[in-house]
């Protein structure tokens, strides 16, 4: 990373500096343009299939649903009541990056570093894989990220500061993070083992338990809900553990963590790791210990490799420090070497991550990140869906394979004129339950064998195979095609069971 001849080499470790005001002009500069570039490209492509499930949801009020807690939905749902289509969610999703670009470096301030670590630190994010493509589209994983870095901004702010208020804030953000998603009591266990580690004063105090109480008391209704439905939470996690893999499979995607983070400015997070294993960093090393129970307790679980992915904020804000430390006079050498791999590692997560490739060029290069194609094509689905119902008559249900296609159905499909009743039995539309009555006819649509379809309805046919506009997508990939199905084998009641499915 560096292009001076002298082997890099970790400086006499000082006494850690106390928290540097914040240089908010360079920072907020960063920030600008993160939300400029977002918002030119965020509603080029269209609505991704988690967008269309998040609004649904959120028109059926609930404490909770089968794979998440209810903040999402809830925004969701106010989002879309605005105008402008997919565009008002992807501005909640661009704000959340923005919030991270702005919090991470009031974590570099907390950790002693300057006017240039902070810039660094700003950037960095600004630049990191992980956190541009995750605000390509809104849902709990944006969300999740700036609730992970606000938490550890608050509680290195408790840690300074000793008073109740400051601890009481960390627990509020981090309760209202949790009824976002279930991966913030791990960074609550991190940072517990921290302090116990490392910080054991602060455990001797009434702040961090009070906090404690508040957070817990925010998380209840979630809580409470799932237990009272028989804990879907933990069941999705469990499937979703499985189709990776175990912890086997987790364990082989770890590798992916570092793309994530940005390969580019891997040493911008080794030298992270050395400033808070070193004394210099020795007051702020709990948040070593977060990130290292993070990704052992995610592998362990079978999780995927982003949830853990959060942690390198604090891994960034800490390595800037250490460069502003070591460079901190040295404009053309040490700044050049963390600024070069900064810009390269952004215009390859602008590339991959945003919607800024024509549709054939994103496609060919999904295999690094396929979700902005997802966000292409469901126009044209329901185009094609919409004339496979018109031959049918008229109030015939439609039953797709997943809530995706569900979703593109039901928002979509009132524009051109699809009025038909729409369902599935996947995830949450499950708990939801069958409607009443029998499904004589029923238009079938998505990733069905026609033996799933056999066991509901004793007669399918198979009208025509879905296509997306010529991308490559999780329909396409897995055969979705459109059939008509009869003679049912009874009731939706009786035969919801065969068709309810949690992936």
């Amino acid at each position: 990373m560096t292009d001076t001849a002298e082997p890099v080499a970790l400086p006499a470790a000082p006494s850690a500096p106390g928290r540097q005001r914040m240089a908010w002009r360079p920072v907020w500069l960063v920030a600008a343009v993160v939300a400029a570039v977002h918002l030119a490209v965020a509603a080029r492509y269209g609505w991704h299939r988690d967008e269309f499930y998040y609004v649904i949801c959120g028109r059926h009020l609930a404490w909770g649903y089968a794979d998440q807690p209810p903040l999402v939905p809830l925004l969701a749902r106010l989002a879309a009541a605005l105008p402008g289509g997919v565009l008002p969610l992807r501005v909640l999703a661009v704000a959340a990056q923005v919030g991270c670009v702005l919090l991470a470096p009031m974590l570099a301030a907390e950790f002693g570093g300057g006017r240039r670590a902070q810039t660094v630190t700003a950037a960095a994010i600004a630049a990191c894989p992980l956190f541009v493509a995750s605000s390509l589209l809104f849902g709990t994983t944006v969300l999740d990220q700036v609730v992970w870095v606000a938490v550890l901004v608050l509680v290195a702010r408790a840690l300074r500061l000793r008073t109740t208020g400051s601890w009481l804030a960390a627990g509020a953000i981090a309760g209202i993070g949790l009824e976002n998603k279930d991966t913030v009591a791990v960074l609550l266990l991190g940072i517990l083992a921290g302090l116990a580690l490392l910080r054991r004063e602060a455990l001797r105090t009434a702040g961090p338990w009070l906090a404690w109480v508040v957070t817990l008391a925010l998380a209840a209704p979630n809580v409470i809900w799932d237990a009272a439905h028989g804990w879907p939470n933990l069941r999705m996690a469990q499937v979703l553990a499985a189709e990776q893999g175990g912890r086997l499979g987790s364990l082989a995607q770890l590798p992916l963590l570092v793309l994530l983070a940005g390969p580019p400015m891997i040493m911008l997070w080794v030298f992270g790791v050395r400033w808070l294993a070193s004394p210099a960093g020795r007051t702020h090393r709990w948040v070593l210990v977060v990130a290292v129970v993070a990704v052992v307790v995610f592998t362990a679980s079978g999780g995927k490799a982003y949830y853990p992915a959060p942690v390198v904020a604090g891994l960034f804000a800490a390595g800037a420090v250490w460069v502003e430390s070591t460079w901190g006079r040295d404009r053309a050498g040490g700044w050049g070497s963390v600024a070069r791999p900064i810009g390269v590692s952004a215009l390859a997560a602008l590339l991959t991550g945003l919607p800024v490739l024509p549709v054939g060029a994103a496609n060919a290069v999904r295999v690094l990140n396929p979700t902005v194609v997802e966000t292409y094509g469901w126009p044209g689905f329901v185009q094609q869906v919409r004339q496979a119902a018109a031959a049918l008559p008229p109030g015939t249900p439609i039953f797709t394979s997943n809530y995706g296609e569900a979703g593109a159905l039901t928002i979509l499909g009132p524009v051109q004129g699809l009025r038909q009743p729409v369902l599935t039995a996947q995830n949450t539309y499950a708990l939801w339950g069958p409607p009443p009555g029998r499904p004589d006819v029923a238009l079938c649509v998505g990733e069905f064998g026609p033996d799933q379809l056999h066991l509901a309805w004793a007669e399918v046919t198979e009208v025509a195979p879905i296509r997306m506009n010529g991308v490559h997508n999780e329909e396409t990939n897995h055969h979705a095609a459109i059939y008509v199905c009869r003679e049912p084998r009874g009731t939706w009641a009786q035969v919801w069971p065969a068709l309810v499915h949690f992936d």
